[in-house]
């Protein structure tokens, strides 16, 4: 979420920003509408609260009065309390009809002026590319050379059907499109990636390994920007009155746990790093990947998440972004990096690197890591705070990043590394964990 005093202040201003750099419209006169109206009504709505307050009081007293005189058997003066008292409450009845539509209306823009709130994208960086599409992204540096074959190239999904390894039928059998079974050595191969990605962010990057439910609530995904824009996307449970949502990453639990919450100082940087299961609907994506592995509903990856100071997320953006490049290079998957343009940004995020592996089968770069700097925009939704300098509360700046998407892995080391007869050379780096294997075939 937006500083609100962009909102109340500068509306015309913020909303010329965001056709420029979002190609969001924000429709200011109604937001100037709405402001105006709700300082009318909250400086009427106060005046009558004090006049209530003051009558209460007035009440009291009296009250105390007629208790004293009855005491003093003084019934002529009780009574004469008592009917004043009556008078005032004919006053507060009077103008509490007033009160309680100004309350109620006062109540109302509030909450229109949230759903504004929350709908608005984030503003992007100054660093950041205008562009309306990837059209605008900007490659910043490439890593490794992409293999030459001499034999025809096959994709991830010819590589796993060979051997019954890769089976999207058995899926749509169980669960229906955009699910995958994975058998034998590359369903052990995909676990490796995984437990490999782990120890490396926790042992060389120093991110804490954290586990993280898969059903939240939807606090929650408020909290990171996922509702109230995107519920089309997400996957929920309902159980008697109680709603949850299975998380599209495991950046949703991560950076809740600063919701709600003041640190200190001396705990931030807070980096922490989950293997989970993600969901997502694709709601939008239409029938865009829907062959193998590329787009699915159910997902693994490993998330990096850092809760940091403010004069410090850059660096950390960089850090993290580089942790996530060390991944794909000790496996030997060329890639690059790529800074996203303002038009190709997530909703929450105000920079953004993606990193690009390459897939020989499609003889191009295809994402695998988007790494974020989201700025004060998810920690003002969630009221995650940091005791600064001076002592005071001060929000924090939230970032997160694949590192990597389990999955997109799988199929880019499936593509790069195989042979003329459909075996898999094992990547060094991921031998241990396949119990020395080199090839699997």
């Amino acid at each position: 979420m937006l500083d609100p005093n962009l909102l109340r202040q500068q509306p015309s201003d913020l909303a010329a920003r965001l056709r420029e750099t979002r190609g969001f419209e924000l429709d200011a006169r109604a937001l100037e509408s709405l402001e105006a109206e709700r300082k009318q009504i909250q400086v009427r709505t106060q005046e009558l609260q004090n006049l209530r307050n003051t009558k209460s009081k007035e009440i009291g007293q009296l009250m105390g009065r007629v208790t004293r005189f009855n005491a003093e058997e003084d019934f002529d003066q009780a009574d004469f309390c008592l009917s004043q008292v009556e008078q005032i409450k004919a006053q507060v009845a009077g103008f509490g009809d007033e009160l309680k539509a100004s309350e109620e209306r006062l109540e109302a823009i509030r909450a229109e002026l949230e759903a504004i709130a929350l709908g608005i994208p984030n503003l992007p960086h100054a660093s950041v590319p205008v562009g309306s599409d990837e059209n605008g992204n900007v490659e910043q540096h490439r890593w490794g050379t992409p293999r030459r074959f001499d034999f025809k190239v096959l994709d991830h999904v010819e590589l796993g059907a060979r051997n019954g390894w890769l089976d999207g039928e058995t899926a749509a059998k169980l669960s229906g499109s955009r699910f995958t079974v994975l058998r034998g050595p590359v369903a052990r191969l995909h676990r490796a990636l995984a437990q490999f990605m782990l120890d490396l962010h926790t042992g060389e990057h120093g991110y804490q390994e954290t586990n993280v439910p898969l059903l939240v609530n939807a606090d929650s995904m408020r909290g990171t920007g996922q509702l109230p824009k995107f519920e089309d996307d997400l996957f929920s449970t309902e159980v008697g009155e109680s709603k949850r949502y299975l998380i599209p990453t495991s950046e949703v639990p991560l950076t809740n746990i600063a919701r709600d919450t003041i640190l200190e100082a001396e705990a931030l940087p807070l980096r922490m790093t989950a293997h989970s299961m993600c969901f997502r609907a694709e709601a939008g994506s239409g029938g865009r990947d829907v062959r193998g592995m590329i787009r699915q509903h159910q997902f693994e990856k490993v998330e990096l998440v850092t809760i940091a100071k403010p004069d410090e997320s850059y660096a950390e953006h960089d850090r993290m972004t580089r942790c996530a490049e060390v991944v794909l290079e000790k496996l030997g998957l060329p890639y690059r990096r790529m800074l996203l343009c303002t038009g190709d940004m997530g909703f929450s995020a105000t920079k953004t690197f993606d990193l690009e592996v390459w897939l020989p089968s499609q003889d191009t770069y295809r994402e695998i890591s988007s790494c974020s700097n989201c700025e004060g925009f998810q920690a003002r939704r969630m009221l995650a705070r940091f005791r600064n300098a001076a002592g005071k509360p001060e929000l924090v700046h939230t970032l997160n990043g694949s590192g990597v998407a389990v999955g997109r892995a799988l199929i880019a080391v499936m593509e790069n590394y195989q042979n003329a007869d459909g075996s898999i050379t094992v990547p060094e780096a991921l031998r241990p964990y396949m119990g020395g294997l080199e090839i699997i075939a």
